[in-house]
């Protein structure tokens, strides 16, 4: 089993969430986050923006991977939200987002960093598998996608 699937567990998953803005959907992720971090919430959302402003996290192909590095957590988390409504990320193809993974590591954590951006890259380069996580009905069938992934 890979890290990614390791760390994405079914109460990590968002379906058909309704966010304005990517603003919005930031301060989401850290009320999320926080708790399944153990890092203040405020911490959280503040290393997420710190890295959308060094770059935008948008991927193109309708995919963001938001991501912060947080001193004080021990182990890594990944989120999935699947958005009701795309929205504006400056994604390099210019297309809106939906399908956003949110990753918060160790701030020392490089390699585990490195890794789950990889597994994310190599599976979100299939269309089959973006089409699989746009259509799931339910967490179990985006835990599904990447059994059936060919990655």
């Amino acid at each position: 089993m890979s890290t990614l699937a390791e760390l994405l567990r079914p109460q990590n998953i968002e379906l058909d969430l309704a966010v304005a803005d990517k603003s919005a959907l930031f301060v989401h992720l850290a009320e999320r986050g926080a708790p399944l971090s153990g890092v203040a919430q405020a911490t959280v959302l503040d290393s997420l923006r710190e890295r959308e402003n060094a770059g935008s996290t948008g991927l193109g192909m309708g995919v963001a991977i938001p991501h912060g590095r947080l001193k004080g957590l021990r182990g890594g988390v990944v989120l999935f939200s699947r958005l009701a409504t795309p929205i504006d990320f400056d994604s390099p193809d210019g297309k809106p987002v939906s399908l956003v993974f949110t990753l918060l590591v160790p701030a020392n954590a490089e390699d585990l960093h490195l890794q789950l951006l990889g597994e994310l890259a190599q599976n979100l380069g299939s269309s089959a598998f973006r089409q699989r996580l746009a259509e799931a009905a339910d967490p179990a069938s985006v835990l599904s996608a990447f059994a059936t992934s060919e990655a």
